[in-house]
């Protein structure tokens, strides 16, 4: 399969020319094992295309006039057991268009691979460190991957926090000369667990907006709580009140706006204990959606609030 992957890659067809031109970091978090795939572009839906990665096998940002097939391609062959700079070589080697071609590979044991093709639209050019490679092109100016290279490397936090702050230093240094217009980042789990769903950790796009690098980081913070109100669904299912009560409450403090994470909190505080504590959080989110007292009517019969006529009405009675 491999062999006839490649040997359709080097068939006469035209190849993808697509102008990508943009700036990523692809890493693998040293503690947990996470693999991850940063970037930002002057380009609609830059995420559609640049990004892509697999648990237990590498990430990988193709961009510039962008192959497409990069991506699969490579986490194919590391899959199949070649290190990333392998792998990324194979593909330079089958492709006529590889002066136009930039990616940035990274494989699960953390080596790594960069290229930038002679004919990429300067300022462009890659830089690679531990466990982690930058890239970028048609930049303002040929200090935006050193930037995003310096910033990883002092980050502290988690992958998507450290990645974050490598985008933000490109954007710092004047980014994509074009502007700028969308942003993704995608992180998978350092092992596949045969559940697809639950091996990505962040998989986020900003598809169209003036700021996508600010936007994408409000985003990580939503998907941080909307993690933890996931984790207690789960609680729920397992009638384990006290995770629920735990992990809705870390969802609200992440999101203390949102009235759905107030009133998932105040049900597991309700439901785990005394009512005090979750009057405040069902009076914000009646005052925010009134039609949540109508859904709180549907809960007893389904298990999730106790079969409790008295407790209902007091709830009800919150204003």
């Amino acid at each position: 399969m491999l062999a006839l992957a490649l040997a359709l890659f080097l068939s006469p067809a035209p190849a993808s020319v697509r102008p990508v031109h943009t700036y990523s970091i692809v890493a693998r978090d040293p503690v947990t094992g996470d693999l991850g795939v940063a970037v930002q572009s002057h380009w609609f839906s830059v995420g559609s295309i640049v990004t892509w990665a697999e648990p237990g096998v590498g990430a990988v940002a193709t961009q510039s006039f962008v192959e497409p097939a990069y991506g699969p391609l490579a986490l194919t062959l590391m899959r199949a057991g070649k290190p990333a700079p392998d792998a990324l070589r194979a593909l330079l080697t089958a492709d006529p268009g590889a002066e136009v071609r930039q990616v940035g590979v990274v494989d699960a044991a953390g080596r790594v691979a960069t290229h930038t093709g002679a004919k990429c639209i300067p300022a462009a050019g890659g830089q690679a460190g531990d466990g982690y490679v930058v890239q970028a092109n048609m930049m303002e100016k040929a200090s935006v991957w050193p930037a995003m290279a310096k910033a990883y490397e002092a980050a502290t936090g988690d992958l998507a926090e450290r990645m974050l702050q490598a985008l933000e230093a490109a954007e710092r240094e004047g980014g994509d000369i074009r502007g700028r217009q969308s942003a993704a980042l995608l992180i998978v789990k350092a092992k596949a667990s045969g559940q697809p769903w639950n091996d990505r950790v962040f998989d986020l796009r900003v598809e169209d907006h003036p700021d996508p690098v600010r936007e994408l980081r409000r985003l990580v913070q939503v998907a941080r709580a909307y993690n933890h109100m996931n984790a207690g669904d789960g609680c729920v299912t397992a009638k384990d009140w006290a995770c629920a009560e735990r992990e809705y409450g870390a969802a609200q403090a992440l999101q203390p706006d949102n009235h759905e994470m107030a009133f998932w909190h105040a049900v597991a505080l309700a439901t785990n204990g005394p009512l005090e504590p979750a009057v405040p959080l069902f009076r914000k989110a009646f005052a925010a959606e009134p039609r949540w007292r109508e859904l709180l009517r549907r809960l007893p019969d389904v298990d999730q609030l106790p079969k409790d006529p008295a407790l209902l009405e007091k709830i009800l009675a919150i204003r």
